[in-house]
């Protein structure tokens, strides 16, 4: 009985402490206002996701290209700050809240769980790049000592862009690729296209063509991987801010109008990635299916929310785990694609701006630090 004793004591302990969790929620009527954030908000984020591409796609309405870049690079911050500000910080709270027991405080299991994430992220990158490289990159062109090629795509199974519905050999495709910011690099980089319908083409430009469908291909793969991930990392997001609105108490109308501003931000900064993202032909309804899916989210969760209003206790033990567990997740997501995708890669190593002046880049660098800056202080209410 001594040795069972402390055990028993122990476990009594955790379960007094979950007891303390608040078993219900502060809902407290506002029926009319709270139906009517679903179908704001509905606006707002679909507005948000679905507008960049509308613009991308479309001959009718047009973004110009100072707005496109701005809405690109102020997507950019907001979604960095995303992660940590209105992810990150409220799953250390939600897995630290003393109702969970001391076990929960010894360890700061929200950055853990980020930092698994992250690397576990970065992993599944480094497979999928490797994997799309090796499924048809491997072109050798005899004594040439090019390494690089496709062992004929045919025979090892890996589609020719043609295949993908992209025509590399026009230039529209390779500046849609680039994005709405692409500009023409010069004759240089075109092929010579008498020589390409006669079928002469010289071996330094075979192996040029061949270096683009590479290059098409890899930057196509890589960025859907990018656009995937982030549509993943949000979407878990949106629906825990979306029940909260549901049931909360005092602080609706703050978080009503603070979250129209988070959707519509958050949108945004998804589909403008989403619009300089080149599918294949046979996968278009893919970029409207991810900002659509975008918009609906949130709106869903409120609408289920207000359903088990009565039921839903947002503070209580399971949920606050729930909460802290899949905000940590996400936020790990965020913070991978946000830092090394829409940061490193692009202002370091994407050729639009190698080949731009420093005054571009630096105003996309400030642009970024606005949509940062403006999304963290939304954090101070929401």
């Amino acid at each position: 009985m001594d040795v069972i004793s402390p055990q028993s004591s122990g476990f009594s302990e955790i379960l007094r402490a979950r007891d303390s969790c608040t078993p219900g929620n502060d809902f407290n009527g506002m029926m009319g206002a709270r139906i009517s954030s679903i179908f704001v908000i509905l606006l707002g984020g679909s507005f948000g996701a679905l507008f960049p591409i509308i613009s991308s796609r479309s001959t009718w309405i047009r973004m110009p290209p100072y707005a496109y870049f701005a809405a690109k690079y102020f997507g950019s911050g907001v979604i960095i700050a995303t992660a940590l500000i209105h992810l990150l910080q409220p799953a250390n709270e939600a897995l630290s809240d003393p109702c969970l027991g001391d076990q929960w405080a010894e360890y700061p299991y929200a950055f853990g769980i980020c930092l698994f994430v992250m690397f576990l992220t970065f992993l599944l990158d480094i497979v999928s790049t490797r994997y799309f490289e090796q499924m048809g990159i491997v072109h050798d062109h005899g004594p040439s000592g090019l390494g690089i090629g496709h062992n004929h795509a045919h025979e090892m199974g890996q589609p020719h862009l043609h295949d993908l519905g992209i025509d590399v050999e026009s230039e529209a495709a390779v500046s849609a690729s680039f994005g709405p910011d692409h500009t023409d690099r010069g004759s240089g980089d075109t092929m010579d296209k008498t020589n390409l319908d006669q079928g002469q083409m010289p071996c330094s430009e075979g192996e040029d063509l061949d270096l683009l469908k590479h290059s098409e291909y890899k930057s196509m793969m890589s960025q859907i991987g990018s656009i995937l991930f982030l549509e993943f990392g949000i979407i878990f997001h949106s629906v825990f801010i979306g029940l909260t609105l549901a049931v909360s108490g005092e602080e609706f109308k703050t978080l009503y109008i603070v979250l129209v501003f988070h959707q519509t931000f958050e949108g945004l900064g998804l589909g403008t990635r989403i619009s300089t993202c080149q599918f294949p032909a046979d996968k278009a309804w893919v970029p409207w299916a991810l900002g659509v899916g975008f918009g609906l989210t949130t709106p869903i969760a409120i609408a289920i929310g207000l359903g088990v209003r009565q039921t839903y206790p947002p503070n209580s033990a399971i949920n606050l785990i729930t909460n802290g567990i899949f905000d940590s997740v996400s936020s790990g997501i965020l913070l991978y694609v946000g830092l090394v995708e829409l940061m490193a890669k692009e202002f370091l190593h994407s050729q639009d701006f190698q080949q731009a002046s420093l005054k571009k880049v630096l105003t996309a660098y400030a642009i970024m630090c606005l949509g940062a800056g403006l999304m963290a202080l939304l954090g101070r209410w929401a």
